[in-house]
Formats: structure tokens, C-alpha cells, sequence
């Protein structure tokens, strides 16, 4: 373009019917700042040379998801959605004619998420909304109301974290294989006439969200806590109570520990403040060659996903068996917020970040003391990134109105702890995401700051592990630096480790290696045992 220097991306790719051409979301970065539009690619390589035989179709939205053409080819559906609105929160379904300017909003707006648009003719689609209070599949049409197809309290899709997957897939016969469940997804087959659901006889418990079919085959990724993710290839039956035929392609892991090595989680529904319910995944210890104590209750962990829409499932984990095969039981929380159990359930954490999650984790740790599972001097909470805030807010802001904490150590895998400087680094996609989860800035700054770990270390934070890595440009170090000057200053224990090469998650073995085994020295120095074969992690303040 004259003038300007464009870097562009492509992402969604669909085939046109009858044209040698793809159809796909193409993000612009420039001079004058990102755009997003939904383009015709030609297959010749003519675009490779001339930027002008890429056509733009839609423009003007913020975001675009799922192009879909008609099967004659004369129309086209697609997602868009607007700052500050994330997919979860509010999305559009829109058609237009080819060539045609105007467009038809059929389905979604500011409080309904819709998603996945595929045509099932010419006039109509299958779409996933959350109109009812979950992602349930409809058929829509410009001239008839939605019509749900199977309307159930689970989810038939996940949140749009990326482009290009698909939660559900037409058979070769019209039948939808389909991803449905609250809280794990299995595999289904939905027939669209009768609204019959039947689910397909798989051995996994957990069956990915992102499907793709041809003819009577599907493809996804299954796996449970015992049995690696993998690529699997179902032929489903023709008939309802037939056996689907079930290929391995790809395991993530072609070997595991023993079975009695490996924690059996169980789902937990726990009372959470006025009333609520936290969801979450209880990992006890398991060593078949060990016998822990008559008299002692072992130490736990709770675990803080990221996101923080996001979810945790009961897949194979083996940083989870590091622990509880050494007597540390885990409990994974799925706090307000989270998805998999509803829209109100993602709800619950519209400007509340810092609060409802800190309380659900803290109802969690709780719990499992009053249960008589856990020893409840020796609780310790965990999380990365987005859930490294939960986990610092917990001992440090979180703590305000308490007399005692509930925690006795926390560490922070790269922890957000001031969503300020967060805010404003963050990429395109997420810039405005904590408008919903905390508020709009520069209004809510106060707010911000009260509920920032960053400023708040207090005479009840406990020990604090501080993990970075030195090239991290989504929560720079400087966020770890100032939690652990902090923590000096008020003569707290803590251990803070830095990696050079390592960004936003580590990636190389030998820091994974190293933060875990940091990790369960940190945890028996401040609980009182002394882990084997693990060299001790050097605390400041002893």
C-alpha cells in the first residue's frame, strides 16, 4: 500500500464453491494500526505479485471468525464482534450476497455469542449461540426464528480462543457429529430432524471440542487422565446403537508412568459464597509404594488456570504426578469465570477479577480442610500467567479483610501482578478484555490498583516462588521484580528464579525441569519435609 508499510496474516481458510480461490480472515498490520477483513485469495499465485487480486469481501468490524460461503456460492455468513466485546461475551451472525454491500444480521448481538456457521442449503445454517444460557446448536434462516436443535444445559462448543476449528461436523449423511457436556466434552451424534442425541462409545473420557468429518468419519483429539491425548479417527456407525470404529493416528506421549502412579481425579461441585457452586478437580496422592501415615493428613496444591476464560479437564498431566506421587494432593479449581458450565457461570467474573476467582480458590483450599482430606496448615495455591494473578492476589490483595490466611505457600509461574502495565502491552485480541473483567481504563484505574497484587504484600502474605522467564513481553520481569522487592521489604521468605531464552511459558526441558523441582523444594522447606533427590531451592529471608 502507498505510503504505508503492511504486514499481512491469514488465518480460517475455506474453499469457494466453483472458484479457484480461498476464502479467509486476513489481519493488517500498519502504520496506521491493526485491521481485520474477511478476503478472496486466488489459488493461481497471481497475489504473491499483485496485492490487488486479493479482494476484500467484508470489511469494518474489529473481528472476524468463520467465513462460510453457500453451497451455490452466491452467499456468504460469517462471526464478527466489536471492542471491547471478547467472542465470548457478544458476537454477530451476518449475510450478504455476494458483491452485495448490505448485509443481514440473522442471529447474536451485544449479549449472545454465536459461533460456527455452517450451511446446511442454500437458505439455511447450523450455528452454535448461548441465547439460553449455553452454547446449543440452532438451524437459522433470514426468514424463520432460531430453532434449537437439541437444547440441553451443556455446552456444544468452547470459547473462540482461535480461528479455523469447528465444534461440531455434518455427516455424510446429515446426522452432526457434536462435542456436548458440562464441565468434559464426549463425542455425540445429533440428528437435526428429531433432535436425538446419542453419544459415541469411546474409550476416553475427554473428548476435544474440535471436530472434522468426511462422509461417516471423524477426526478429533481424545484422552483421559491416564491415557495421553491423541489424534483419533472414528468411523461412526450407521446406526444409533452401533460400534464406531476407533483408530489411533498420533499419541502426545507413546509412553507414561504406571497406572498407580497416576492421579485419579474426581469432579467436585463445592458451596462457594451466597450461594454459588465452585467447580473443580480433586487429585489425591498416589504412589502404590508408599503408605502415607495413619495419623497425617497430607499437604495440597490448588492449581489456577490461565485465561481466565478458560477451563481445566481430567486429561494426563505429568507435572500433576510430580506432585501427588510424592504425597502432594492437587486440586484444580474451574473458578467463576471459567467456561465449560455455562453462560452465567463465565459470568460471574464480569468485573470481578480479583475477587470472585480469589474467593472460589480460597472455598476450594477450604473445603478439602473440613472434608478431613487435607491438612489444612499446609495449603499452597499455584498459577501461571492470568491465573499467576489469582494465586498473588490470593495471599496479597485478596487477604484485606482476613484474620488469618488461608495459604502457606504460593508460587508464580510468570504471574501477572499489575494489570495496569498489562493492559497496556497486551496484544490486539485481549487489549480490551479486562473492560468486562475488571473495567474500562483510564476510569477504573482505583480499582485496578486496589485489586493488583503489586502494592499489597501485607503482614498475612505467606512465602511466595517467583518463576520468570527473561524474555517474557506478555508480563515482564519487572512484574516479578516488584512482588519480590516487596517481599524483602516486609522480611517475607521467598525465592525468585529467572530464565534467560524463556517467554511467556516456558518451553525448554531443562526449565520445566527446574521450576518443577523448585517448586517441591519450596513447598517442603515451608511445610516441613524434605523432598529427595531435589536440590533446595535457596530462599532470601532465612
Amino acid at each position: 500500500m502507498p505510503g504505508e508499510q503492511a504486514a499481512d496474516r491469514f488465518a480460517d481458510f475455506v474453499l469457494s464453491p466453483g472458484r479457484d480461490e480461498v476464502w479467509c480472515v486476513r489481519e493488517r498490520h500498519a502504520d496506521r494500526g491493526i485491521s481485520r477483513a474477511i478476503v478472496s485469495v486466488p489459488l493461481d499465485g497471481s497475489a504473491v505479485d499483485d496485492d490487488g487480486a486479493v479482494r476484500v469481501l467484508v470489511s469494518g468490524s474489529d473481528f472476524y471468525a468463520y467465513p462460510a460461503p453457500s453451497p451455490d456460492g452466491t452467499r456468504m455468513a460469517w462471526i464478527c464482534w466489536d471492542h471491547p466485546r471478547m467472542p465470548w461475551d457478544g458476537t454477530e451472525l451476518r449475510v450478504a450476497e455476494i458483491g452485495d454491500p448490505r448485509h443481514q444480521v440473522i442471529m447474536g448481538g451485544d449479549r449472545e455469542s454465536v459461533l460456527a456457521p455452517v450451511w446446511r442449503d442454500d437458505r439455511s445454517l447450523y450455528a452454535v449461540s448461548d441465547r439460553l444460557g449455553w452454547w446449543n446448536l440452532y438451524l437459522v434462516s433470514a426468514d424463520e426464528p432460531p430453532w434449537a436443535l437439541c437444547p440441553r444445559e451443556e455446552e456444544f462448543a468452547p470459547p473462540l480462543w482461535q480461528l479455523g476449528v469447528y465444534p461440531y461436523a455434518v455427516l455424510g449423511d446429515g446426522r452432526l457429529a457434536v462435542s456436548h457436556g458440562a464441565g468434559i466434552s464426549r463425542l455425540g451424534v445429533l440428528h437435526p430432524q428429531t433432535g436425538q442425541l446419542t453419544d459415541v462409545d469411546l474409550p476416553y473420557e475427554v473428548v476435544s471440542p474440535w471436530l472434522s468429518a468426511s462422509g461417516r468419519t471423524v477426526v478429533t483429539i481424545a484422552g483421559g487422565p491416564a491415557v495421553p491425548l491423541s489424534v483419533i479417527k472414528v468411523d461412526v456407525p450407521l446406526t444409533d446403537d452401533g460400534t464406531a470404529e476407533v483408530r489411533v493416528l498420533r499419541r502426545e506421549a507413546e509412553s507414561v508412568p504406571a497406572v498407580g502412579y497416576l492421579p485419579v481425579p474426581r469432579a467436585a461441585r463445592l458451596a462457594g459464597p451466597a450461594g454459588s457452586v465452585v467447580h473443580a478437580l480433586v487429585y489425591p496422592p498416589a504412589n502404590p509404594a508408599v503408605t502415607a501415615p495413619d495419623s497425617e493428613l497430607p499437604p495440597y496444591v490448588v492449581w489456577v488456570h490461565g485465561g481466565p476464560t478458560g477451563q481445566v479437564i481430567p486429561v494426563l498431566d505429568l507435572q500433576k504426578a510430580f506432585f501427588t506421587s510424592r504425597g502432594i494432593g492437587i486440586i484444580d479449581v474451574n473458578y467463576g469465570g471459567s467456561s465449560g458450565y455455562g453462560r452465567a457461570y463465565r459470568e460471574r467474573l464480569r468485573g470481578q477479577w480479583g475477587i470472585v476467582d480469589v474467593a472460589d480458590v480460597m472455598t476450594a483450599a477450604l473445603a478439602l480442610t473440613e472434608a478431613g482430606e487435607a491438612d489444612g496448615k499446609r495449603l499452597a495455591i499455584r498459577g501461571g500467567s492470568a491465573g499467576g494473578w489469582t494465586a498473588l492476589a490470593a495471599v496479597t490483595s485478596g487477604l484485606r479483610d482476613a484474620q488469618v490466611g488461608v495459604f502457606a505457600a504460593a508460587t508464580s509461574y510468570f504471574g501477572v501482578s499489575d494489570l495496569r502495565e498489562f493492559a497496556a502491552q497486551t496484544h490486539d485480541f485481549e487489549s480490551r478484555y479486562l473492560d468486562g473483567l475488571i473495567g474500562p481504563l483510564p476510569e477504573c484505574e482505583a480499582l485496578y490498583a486496589e485489586r493488583a497484587p503489586v502494592g499489597h504484600v501485607n503482614h498475612l502474605t505467606c512465602p511466595i516462588l517467583l518463576l520468570q522467564g527473561l524474555d517474557d513481553p506478555i508480563v515482564p520481569p519487572f512484574q516479578a521484580e516488584s512482588i519480590a522487592a516487596e517481599l524483602a521489604a516486609h522480611q517475607i521468605r521467598y525465592a525468585f528464579l529467572t530464565f534467560a531464552g524463556e517467554s511467556h511459558g516456558f518451553r525448554k526441558a531443562e526449565t520445566i525441569v527446574a521450576s518443577l523441582e523448585a517448586e517441591l523444594s519450596f513447598y517442603g522447606q515451608i511445610m516441613g519435609f524434605v523432598p529427595p533427590d531435589v536440590p533446595p531451592v535457596p530462599l532470601a529471608g532465612d
